[in-house]
């Protein structure tokens, strides 16, 4: 039960945060969509940055799992890259693998500043 408490209310928190990052950025479908790509990317490092320092099990099922799985924002990520598919290949591709490869390395950067708190 407590477990499920700790998630829960970290993912709350977490979509609060994406929600007012995405009406800050004000995301664009056609373009570049800005909000989804740096929430992503800085999700990706702050989970990193979790797992590098070796939370508690709670800590980690409420910042990890909780917070961080409410921040990113998946769902939202696949929808926009098949309406950059059907708007602007070239956007895509570039979407597409500037989030996987930065993500990839954001995740790598933030286990490795966790590692060394």
């Amino acid at each position: 039960m407590i477990n499920s408490l700790l998630v829960g209310s970290g993912a709350a928190l977490g979509a609060m945060l994406r929600f007012t990052l995405n009406n800050y950025f004000e995301a664009q479908t056609k373009r570049l969509p800005r909000s989804t790509f740096f929430i992503n990317l800085t999700g990706s490092f702050l989970l990193g940055i979790f797992f590098g320092i070796h939370l508690s099990s709670s800590w980690y099922l409420f910042l990890g799992t909780g917070v961080m799985g409410g921040y990113t924002t998946f769902s939202t990520f696949n929808f926009e890259v098949l309406v950059l598919w059907k708007n602007d290949r070239s956007m895509f591709y570039r979407y597409l693998f500037g989030s996987y490869g930065l993500g990839l390395l954001c995740s790598f950067l933030g286990l490795m500043v966790g590692s060394m708190l």
